[in-house]
């Protein structure tokens, strides 16, 4: 490869000019209910949202979604409250035209989305009211976890979440808008640790270059910095990001640090200079540095290591308390004050039927037979016991995290042990150092969620491979599992992803044990073959997030590279894996109720057909197959299964129930967006009934 030097001729073209794309947004809003006044750099007063207020609908707002059984953030828009506030002051003073055409608006920080529905619930933008947040993060509202442009285009420029994806996004459009020739100034709101990813950092280099070359329009990033992340602090858990920020000045930014992020005025005067010095002066972006408190307004989520990151408010009880210390000795307003006792009472009127129920319990015969409950546990809880195992038995395993091990499960060996490393906020980074552990001799897991893991982690897995650097991959809360937090969080490509990666085999696991059992076996693998000379192989484990049975069969055991039988029938074949294998045993059960039996097999590797098990009882039951999976059809489980039949020469009739080109959206559970997406045990034995009858 070398230079190109060719020399071509110029065509003749006409003016550059990009399509006319009409804008989703809401028009400019009225004034806010909740208002707190500032004066701008001429004196004269203006009215923002009140920041206790956005703090207040937060904390309402969650208790809703928690209740209906979601996760939630709090810390994050906590922290964002001000800044917020002055931006939108900025952002809708827009008079001669549409705030949009004057303003590109990019919140990177999905976690603090929330926040910005709370202020344009309080402007009344596109005709929401404090009443339109009730139904966050639930199916039927388009306030989703994150901010989704494909479900609240009136409200979202530029879909957010995983964090970093928008900065890069953010420069094209100044990039855009210069090229066209719009007025336009784009206004971008980042995290600490968003600022950790590696795609921020291209980002942060290649804004000001470009606009120094006069090849962007105005552009002003704000960082809010706290020095905290969804698992504790930056600084303690991984490294400082300080070094990181004093390095943007010499990068080329305007450099403003502003040490008290929660002085509404002067927090309003910081943005409204760096937009008219912006504005001013294109070839120098601005880049505001402020210093916030994660979980600010409450005093337990300002200490707790986390910032509050996730709401810890599990019901209405305390609200009332919130409300006012939130609003730190003035009286909320009457309506949040109702509407916080309606949630209280609501708890206590649902505590007093809890305690009658009890009682009446208590009071009651005992049943003659009672049937013993079924244990449950999470999937990856089996993971983690597996790691164990192979670390007691003397392998070198070694964990490589990006700050999600709490909720991966990996956590579990990480404490056991203390046989680990927390890179930061970079997933990307995150399997390319384990690819080096792998490299000196160590076996390394490294762990995220499961659409950061295919997304950012697809190269470094591919090069991993290549350098015959086995690496284990636990990714969790794939597909519809990770409900709530919306379309952004929700990897539904992932087995199409890496199924293809020489020398890397996936595996879903369908409960803890046979998790436990496949991870301990894949450690063994890789320690075993490269003692004996070979290189060994990459193994990705793809799991859930909510609770299933610890095992489908007791004292079952799991062999490498096999299906597993859970029951024998002769009209329909019924496959699954991992989070939806219980479909299928629903299933089986509808289709005995009328007359039918299903042989139901789980099926927990991918890319490596057991075409043994699967192929013979495709043939026993006249090549009628179902399969299910969280997952898109293209590319999924039941693709690669009818394909390894096909190859094998096994001819069959298949129906994949699965997501059929759709990206999805917030639930409060995962079980409503596979009813809306015909992923159930029913639809399963409907669709086994009609190849049944034909």
């Amino acid at each position: 490869m070398a230079a190109d030097t060719s020399v071509v001729a110029q065509v003749e073209l006409p003016s550059l000019r990009p399509q006319i794309l009409k804008s989703r947004l809401a028009p400019t809003p009225g004034l806010p209910r909740y208002p707190a006044q500032v004066q701008d750099r001429s004196g004269k007063t203006v009215t923002l949202a009140d920041p206790r207020a956005t703090r207040a609908l937060v904390a309402l707002m969650d208790v809703h979604a928690v209740v209906g059984g979601a996760a939630c953030h709090w810390g994050g828009p906590a922290a964002f409250a001000e800044v917020s506030s002055a931006v939108h002051g900025v952002l809708f003073a827009a008079s001669d035209r549409p705030w949009h055409e004057s303003y590109n608006f990019v919140n990177d920080a999905g976690h603090a989305e929330n926040g910005i529905y709370a202020i344009r619930a309080n402007y009344g933008f596109d005709g929401m009211t404090p009443d339109t947040l009730k139904g966050f993060r639930s199916i039927q509202s388009k306030l989703t976890g994150h901010g989704e442009s494909h479900i609240n285009p009136e409200g979202v420029l530029l879909s957010n979440g995983p964090l970093g994806s928008s900065i890069g996004q953010a420069q094209g459009l100044a990039i855009g808008d210069k090229l066209a020739g719009n007025k336009r100034i784009t206004v971008l709101l980042m995290s600490d640790g968003a600022s950790m990813e590696g795609e921020a950092k291209e980002a942060f280099a290649a804004i000001p270059g470009l606009a120094a070359k006069r090849r962007v329009n105005p552009f002003v990033m704000i960082i809010s910095d706290n020095d905290t992340k969804l698992s504790g602090r930056i600084t303690a858990d991984s490294f400082s990001m300080q070094p990181s920020f004093e390095a943007m000045a010499p990068l080329g930014w305007d450099v403003r640090k502003i040490e008290n992020g929660h002085d509404l005025q002067l927090v309003y005067t910081a943005i409204e200079q760096a937009i008219a010095d912006a504005d001013a002066h294109p070839e120098k972006p601005v880049c505001i540095w402020l210093k916030t408190i994660k979980g600010y307004g409450i005093k337990a989520t300002e200490q707790n290591a986390a910032g509050g990151h996730g709401f810890p408010l599990a019901s209405g009880e305390k609200i009332l308390d919130w409300l006012t210390e939130i609003y730190q000795g003035d009286t909320a307003p009457s309506d949040l004050l109702a509407w916080g006792q309606a949630l209280r009472s609501d708890w206590e009127k649902k505590e007093s039927e809890k305690t009658a129920k009890a009682a009446a319990a208590a009071a009651a015969p005992a049943p003659a037979t009672a049937a013993p409950a079924v244990k449950k546990d999470k999937v990856q809880a089996g993971l983690a016991a597996g790691a164990i195992l192979a670390a007691q038995a003397g392998y070198p395993v070694y964990s490589v995290s990006s700050d999600v091990q709490g909720s991966t499960g990996i956590s579990t060996f990480q404490k056991a042990t203390g046989r680990f490393i927390e890179v930061g906020i970079a997933e990307s980074n995150m399997i390319s150092v384990a690819a080096g552990l792998s490299k000196v001799g160590f076996i390394p897991i490294v762990d995220t969620f499961g659409q950061f893991g295919v997304t950012k982690g697809n190269l470094p897995l591919t090069m991993a491979a290549l350098s015959q650097a086995p690496v284990i991959a636990m990714f969790s809360h794939i597909g519809f599992q990770d409900a709530a937090d919306g379309a952004s969080h929700q990897a539904t490509t992932y087995l199409a992803a890496v199924s293809s990666i020489p020398h890397t085999t996936v595996v879903a696991p369908s409960c803890a044990k046979e998790a436990e059992a496949f991870m301990d076996a894949a450690i063994r693998r890789i320690g075993d073959e490269r003692a004996a000379g070979r290189d060994g192989e990459s193994v990705i484990f793809f799991v859930g997030r909510e609770n299933y049975p610890v095992e489908w069969v007791p004292g079952a055991t799991y062999t490498w590279g096999k299906a597993q039988v859970i029951e024998e029938g002769s009209d329909v074949v019924l496959v699954g894996s991992g989070v939806l294998f219980s479909k299928c045993l629903e299933a089986a059960k509808l289709l005995r109720a009328q007359g039918k039996t299903a042989t139901v097999i789980n099926n927990p590797f991918i890319n490596q057909v057991d075409i043994e098990t699967i192929g013979a009882a495709v043939l026993r039951c006249g090549g009628r197959l179902v399969t299910i999976e969280d997952h898109q059809i293209v590319g999924g489980m039941g693709a690669q299964v009818s394909h390894a039949l096909s190859r094998t020469g096994i001819s069959h009739r298949v129906t994949s129930l699965g997501i059929h080109g759709e990206f999805g959206q917030s639930a409060y559970l995962a079980e409503e967006l596979y009813i809306k997406h015909g992923m159930t045990g029913s639809k399963m034995a409907e669709a086994a009934l009609a190849l049944i009858a034909t």
